[in-house]
């Protein structure tokens, strides 16, 4: 199927294919580093962020 817009051809819809390769697991060991206290309680302020986010349109940054 393709789309147009103004009798131009602007996308083509594909059905999907499978994925050619398996995954591999461990392919990507050591790329990825997890903080060693990822899982502590966050800071007070930044906890705060996330339970009172800024209404930006309301308030300024400080």
């Amino acid at each position: 199927m393709i789309l147009s817009q103004a009798g131009t051809p602007i996308a083509r819809i594909v059905p999907l294919t499978d994925q050619s390769l398996p995954r591999i697991p461990g392919l990507d060991r050591g790329k990825v580093v997890i903080a060693p206290d990822f899982n502590e309680p966050l800071p007070e302020d930044i906890l705060n962020d996330f339970l009172n986010p800024l209404d930006i349109q309301n308030e300024s940054i400080t």
